[in-house]
């Protein structure tokens, strides 16, 4: 069995796992767990791009993504979110997230907050595991909203010995009276530690849900270039793509 064909086996059935725990949430929906209610999303995406690097090698699969949470009406929620990958390293096939975090608004106020530890696990890698602390505050403008995010790692930024990363970005969005929603983020990855080099990375898109299915359209950059310390040798992956998307919450 060749590498290609084990990857198709492992996202059918990742897939398969994510539409079971999607038929969970959604017969969970609108029942009390624990205080709070089941929440889900399945998503099938062209590419899995993240702060401007294309997580599946220039998009040579595609990706079935999945979380299912849990949250009250306090703000509090966990979850875990699952998708497939591909990397340099043939070990790193499958990315599982477990995340905990804390959302609301400062008093009366348009100005909302959101908490959370996120981890990044890769079975059969587990020497890339690492976790971040993402911070967001968010003000809204009648159709528009303006979210601020700075992300550090708690830990070593995958994996690697000594290397700390923050992510620093800006998250503007607009929602037109047709159900279109414009959003945008504009963000740079720093990276400290031996060898390390940070890099800025963009994306804008529109959206619209129809019966019940979101559609993204989204075009994805970055300021990586060949000169780069760390991704000198492997800079298509940050390319500039368009990636197409669908999703269904329950």
């Amino acid at each position: 069995m060749n590498i290609r064909t084990t990857q198709l086996s492992q996202s059918i059935l990742l897939a398969s796992l994510i539409l079971s725990a999607s038929a969970f949430a959604h017969a969970a929906t609108d029942q009390d767990v624990l205080g709070g209610t089941i929440n889900g999303k399945l998503t099938f995406a062209s590419d899995y791009v993240f702060r401007g690097e294309s997580e599946t090698m220039d998009g040579e699969v595609p990706v079935v993504q999945g979380t299912l949470g849990w949250g009250n009406e306090l703000g509090w929620y966990a979850g875990m979110f699952a998708s497939n990958v591909k990397f340099a390293d043939p070990n790193l096939e499958i990315v599982t997230a477990p995340y905990i975090g804390k959302a609301g608004k400062f008093g009366d106020s348009t100005i909302s907050y959101d908490v959370m530890v996120f981890s990044y696990l890769y079975p059969g890698a587990s020497y890339s595991n690492y976790t971040e602390l993402w911070i967001k505050v968010g003000k809204q403008f009648g159709h528009a909203n303006v979210q601020l995010e700075v992300t550090p790692t708690i830990d070593d930024w995958f994996g690697v010995e000594g290397w700390q990363g923050i992510n620093y970005a800006v998250h503007p969005s607009y929602a037109f009276d047709n159900g279109v929603n414009f959003s945008a983020s504009i963000g740079y990855q720093g990276l400290e530690g031996e060898g390390a080099e940070g890099w800025g990375h963009w994306n804008l898109g529109l959206s619209k849900a129809y019966a019940g299915i979101n559609f993204d359209v989204r075009y994805h950059g970055s300021t990586m270039d060949s000169d780069h310390k760390v991704y000198g040798t492997q800079t298509k992956i940050f390319d500039d793509r368009v990636v197409v998307g669908i999703s269904k919450s329950f």
